[in-house]
């Protein structure tokens, strides 16, 4: 059995690696934004104040695991009514009802224990495994009654999460005519690949490092880079400024790999390029088909043995107009086809940029308050409560695999096999923290480890 050097430490190994910039500011700044914040806070202080009178009388859903910061805040859920707040002074209040969870910064050292029976639990987590594994095994996604995740299982399904609309998708803002296209493949590669998240579970740079042995791509990221953008726009977040969406609109194919292969989960890696106008060379979620616009609109990595076969299929296309068109005839004469994704986007709770609408963490918050209400109304009847319990295919992804294209003599790289060892010792984890929780009383951290590292 493989046992961490330091268990906590690298307990925080799987949380998204990423790359944080520091930005220093004079005196006079700071100490203007200081004095903002001390304002704005005495303000908010002094509404949650008013509102927490009001939380004596309507149920409190406290969040445990905060994905808002506020202190205290009345929230109109239809004709239902919660109080909500990330104040833990509430955990033992008689009208506390509901604990939210936010699953990047789900901890096992302060849980809400011993759990008490009107106390429900819900996990908002769209984000893949990478960001906190243990949560993607039936032991642990089953102490949740509500869940909301990528998957189109869960009670709040955020499979779309990326998707603005389908007027969005639709859009011919970025679409350059093939002829110019084709023009521009003078100096362009057919693809491009834009990643800084280098060697997720998901393996996906193995396999465009194999892939551009046999076909021409242009990498702009860290990962695999061989083409520079701008110096305005190296910054991350300038990932969804107009001028990066024009860099990539010039390609016919954009490289969309998730960082994780998990049933539903999708993101904008897939939606940016239909919106863009071109074709996306996808590999992430199985189940993707049942979202694309149409089913000749990407092309599915799946489908094809080898990167060089893949290769060889967009050298066609890149090659033949006729047969690249094919895949853009859904945006360019419409409508589309898939009727699924028409009608889930019709059906949605929720918004994208969208300030007509709620957004999909107001969604949330009333599913719970809403739930609470209706068991509430049903025990003045005499009835029995509705039981919400999530399941495992709420939140499951397997675990990763990686691509064997490099004879196994050279070995693979040290953080790809980390993501095997962490899915593997996840597992474990959950299945302590299971037992953990049903004794329904305090643990310690150092008591959970044993356990898991007793197995």
């Amino acid at each position: 059995m493989w046992i961490p050097s330091n268990p906590t430490l690298f307990s925080l190994v799987v949380v998204e690696l990423g790359q944080i910039e520091m930005r220093g500011d004079d005196l006079r700044n700071d100490r203007m934004e200081d004095w903002t914040q001390v304002k704005e806070t005495n303000n908010l202080q002094s509404r949650a104040k008013k509102d927490s009178n009001m939380a004596m009388e309507c149920p409190i859903i406290l969040w445990w695991s905060p994905l808002t910061g506020e202190l205290g805040r009345l929230g109109q859920c239809g004709a239902d009514t919660c109080f909500f707040t990330v104040n833990r002074t509430y955990r033992d209040h008689h009208m506390t009802r509901a604990f939210l969870f936010y699953g990047t910064d789900f901890q096992i050292d302060s849980l809400p224990l011993p759990r008490k029976p009107q106390h429900e639990w819900a996990l908002f987590h769209e984000e893949s495994p990478k960001n906190n594994y243990k949560l993607f095994h039936e032991p642990t996604v089953t102490l949740f009654n509500y869940t909301s995740t990528f998957s189109r299982n869960s009670h709040l399904p955020l499979t779309t999460q990326y998707l603005e609309s389908i007027e969005e998708l639709k859009s011919h803002k970025y679409m350059l005519p093939l002829s110019e296209k084709n023009r521009l493949r003078d100096h362009l590669a057919p693809l491009v690949y834009v990643q800084s998240d280098c060697d997720p579970p998901s393996d996906r740079d193995t396999y465009v490092r194999e892939l551009m042995k046999y076909i021409q791509v242009d990498s702009y990221g860290e990962c695999l880079h061989n083409k520079d953008l701008p110096t305005s726009l190296k910054d991350p977040t300038t990932m969804d400024h107009e001028a990066f969406y024009w860099i990539l609109a010039q390609y016919k194919f954009i490289l969309a790999f998730e960082n994780a292969v998990c049933d539903d989960y999708i993101t904008e890696k897939l939606w940016r390029p239909f919106k863009l106008g071109a074709v996306p060379v996808y590999y992430g979620s199985p189940s993707v088909a049942d979202w694309l616009p149409s089913n000749n609109s990407a092309i599915l990595v799946g489908s094809f043995s080898h990167p060089k076969k893949l290769a060889d299929y967009i050298m066609q296309l890149d090659s033949d107009d006729q047969r690249y068109e094919v895949f853009l005839e859904w945006k360019r004469k419409g409508p589309i086809s898939n009727e699924k994704l028409v009608t889930a986007m019709k059906e949605r709770k929720w918004g994208v940029q969208d300030v007509s609408q709620d957004n999909y963490i107001d969604a949330f918050e009333c599913l719970v308050c809403n739930g609470v209400w209706d068991n509430l109304r049903r025990k003045q009847k005499g009835l029995s409560p509705i039981q919400w319990q999530g399941q495992a295919d709420h939140l499951s992804c397997p675990g990763p695999k990686a691509f064997a294209f490099l004879p196994s003599s050279l070995g693979g790289s040290v953080v790809r096999d980390l993501w095997m060892s962490s899915f593997d010792q996840s597992k474990r984890e959950a299945a302590a923290l299971r037992h953990l929780v049903e004794l329904n009383q305090n643990f310690t951290v150092e008591t959970f480890w044993k356990m898991v590292l007793s197995d």
